[in-house]
């Protein structure tokens, strides 16, 4: 089974080369990907522990869990395959799960979750997602990609307007560092825009310092599996879709987008394990984060992309340690401020996907089609639009665009 995974291109970097290669452009980027994952994500879990009627234990060890433990393996994969590759929690999944907990008990849905990390090895030990991945042409995959991430540059769009006063000051820095080299090779563009957002916040006192709690370290609650057959079936298939096809499909495309060739099948074995692990503190599966790992390889030198993953994994070790106090931290950031570093940061990425999707003359229908059905962000079968967007995306080019299947049947 161990045939399937695939050997590292390299040898994995030694310190003294990590030191080497690290850079405050890269340590901006991991940072940036943290935020990113700290603030919306973080609301969304609590939100569905909230309405299942999890405890406030329950809910800081699930936060402990998709911090600590996928940082653990960012590091691990991103060190020993020396490029980015930045894990995370499924969001979709967690979202699917909301609906699980109103008439599910937590402990069947912890047992989903253990058959999820079952399901998710064997096909990565199998080798069947590589293959899968493989099948799926690139301007279908990215059009999905680009409905993903239309959103964040829509935000960025709507803070403007909404929070001038925020927002404005964090664009002008970007653009000023940005289009004058020599001040953006000492003080990168998004670390500006990240410095004249907070500055603008503390000048007009709209940090919410209620929400920010007192130093406490994550106490994980161990929660054992309850095994139900009406769990399995409402959970576990559409959760290992979204890992395996959703979530780890727009994270290879951005990794392929960015010159990175990512190893598909021991991501899905990593996924695996992580989900596991995850499990057990009560935390949903593990997966290869799109957004993030964008954001990781949104500028700099490929070689050195690995180090903003480091970044971000250290931070992710941190704050799962101490999840009570960055939650209330993040929490106290106004919404406007991390729409607009979000935005900021994928604008190349962004374009890159449009260019991808469009650029290339082929496909250019499934990958409309792919865009279109993404951004509606419809769920069908508890299964999110991202998922059915690729399936929409491939059924439109196989019927109306067979001449350009013609060039992949010839292996070209």
């Amino acid at each position: 089974m161990l045939s399937h995974l695939e050997i590292p291109a390299a040898r994995s970097p030694g310190l003294r080369q990590i030191r080497s290669d690290f850079g405050l452009a890269y340590f901006a980027n991991g940072l940036i990907g943290f935020i990113f994952s700290a603030t919306g994500p973080v609301a969304i879990v609590l939100s569905v522990g909230t309405g299942g009627g999890l405890s406030q234990a329950q809910m800081a060890s699930w936060v402990f869990g998709m911090f600590f433990v996928n940082a653990l393996i960012t590091i691990a994969m991103s060190w020993r395959y020396h490029m980015p590759l930045g894990f995370a929690w499924t969001i979709p999944g967690t979202v699917l799960v909301g609906p699980a907990l109103q008439h599910l008990n937590f402990a069947e849905v912890i047992g989903a979750f253990y058959a999820t990390s079952a399901l998710i090895l064997l096909l990565g030990f199998s080798g069947w997602v590589k293959r899968l991945m493989s099948a799926l042409p690139m301007p279908i995959v990215m059009g999905m990609v680009a409905g993903v991430f239309l959103r964040f540059g829509l935000d960025l769009v709507r803070a403007l307007h909404s929070d001038v006063a925020i927002a404005a000051p964090m664009v002008i820095a970007f653009i000023a560092l940005s289009v004058l080299p020599v001040w953006g090779k000492r003080l990168p563009p998004l670390i500006g825009a990240l410095i004249a957002g907070a500055i603008a916040i503390l000048l007009l006192g709209r940090g919410e310092s209620a929400t920010v709690g007192a130093f406490a370290l994550a106490q994980p609650v161990f929660t054992a599996p309850q095994w139900s057959i009406a769990a399995l079936v409402e959970l576990v298939v559409p959760l290992a879709i979204t890992v395996l096809v959703v979530q780890n499909g727009q994270g290879v495309a951005v990794l392929r987008a960015a010159k990175h060739e990512p190893p598909v099948n021991a991501i899905a074995v990593a996924c695996g394990i992580g989900a596991a692990l995850c499990a057990s503190v009560g935390a949903v599966s593990t997966c290869l984060t799109g957004p993030t790992n964008a954001l990781m390889t949104s500028s700099g030198e490929r070689r050195r992309h690995y180090t903003a993953a480091l970044t971000f994994g250290s931070f992710g070790l941190l704050f799962g340690l101490m999840a009570p106090i960055f939650t209330g931290l993040m929490l106290a950031t106004p919404k406007s401020y991390i729409m607009v570093l979000g935005g900021l940061a994928m604008l190349r990425v962004l374009q890159g996907a449009f260019v991808a999707s469009f650029g290339g003359g082929r496909f250019t229908l499934g990958a409309l089609i792919s865009l279109l059905v993404t951004v509606s962000d419809i769920s069908l079968l508890n299964i999110g639009a991202a998922f059915w967007g690729l399936l929409a995306g491939f059924a439109f080019s196989w019927l109306m665009e067979k001449a350009d299947f013609q060039p992949l049947a010839k292996g070209s």
